[in-house]
């Protein structure tokens, strides 16, 4: 049983377009590609080229004399146009379709989304053969989409009908560290206080507690991390001067002054 859409190309010009195809699909999770009657041929070395390491997608690719071949075994088919057909069939757009498709697979039902030629798109023939239209919300007054790119964004929208939080399917989450801790927080803002006192940053007197507020809550917004605490104690402990840590020197002396290599 499939787990995942079928991609259909009805007359693909061009190796490149089926290769940046088969790339786009792979990015989502999609592998199940078809190919109907390529005017470059099949195998390609032009495609293979273009799919940039889709491999597994351009070996399974299987090539077809027609579309009524090529859709056979597929319970459910959508027909990807730009424009208004005459065919009266209901319209869905990616992510309802993404969404339908997900309930049609697991109902065990075979999906395919075909996509017509480079310049002229499917027939209305071609059409009459889905059972709905799939069309993208573009721009009116320039509606054309290269074949990778649409295949692109029904893949990316089938791939995020699958999970409950999209950054859940995200392939790393930047490795932001946890907030610091509040106590860090608080000592951060006395030490700061201490060290303004020292450098006489509080003028006129009386405004002093309402210049504090306004640091203390800028440093909350920025919403800061254990390390970024300790980097800015650092930071505030150099311009008072303090003495550091003895360090050991590369000719084997000892030296307590900051930056001194």
């Amino acid at each position: 049983m499939a787990t995942s859409p079928t991609i259909v190309l009805v007359d693909p010009q061009l190796g490149e377009n089926i290769g940046t195809t088969a790339r786009a699909m792979a990015n989502f999770g999609l592998s199940d590609l078809r190919l109907v009657n390529p005017r470059e041929g099949w195998p390609s070395d032009k495609a293979r080229a273009a799919a940039s390491r889709a491999d597994h997608v351009i070996d399974a690719a299987r090539v077809f004399g027609s579309i009524a071949e090529a859709v056979a075994g597929l319970g459910f088919v959508f027909a990807s146009t730009a424009r208004a057909r005459e065919v009266a069939k209901p319209v869905s757009g990616p992510r309802e379709a993404a969404a339908e498709s997900r309930r049609l697979l697991a109902a065990g039902t075979g999906v395919g989304f075909l996509f017509g030629r480079e310049r002229a798109g499917l027939t209305n023939e071609e059409v009459s053969l889905a059972d709905r239209i799939l069309t993208l919300p573009v721009e009116p007054g320039f509606s054309s989409l290269n074949i990778a790119q649409a295949v692109l964004i029904v893949a990316y929208e089938w791939r995020l009908a699958g999970v409950a939080d999209e950054a859940a399917a995200l392939p790393f989450d930047g490795g932001i560290a946890p907030r610091a801790d509040r106590a860090d927080l608080v000592r951060l803002f006395d030490h700061l206080e201490a060290a303004l006192d020292a450098a006489g940053f509080f003028r006129p007197p009386e405004k002093r507690a309402h210049m504090m507020l306004a640091l203390r809550s800028m440093l909350q917004r920025a919403a800061l991390t254990d390390q970024e605490v300790r980097t800015l104690r650092g930071a505030i402990a150099a311009l008072e001067r303090r003495a550091t840590r003895p360090r050991l020197l590369p000719d084997g002396g000892v030296t307590m002054e900051r930056g001194k290599v």
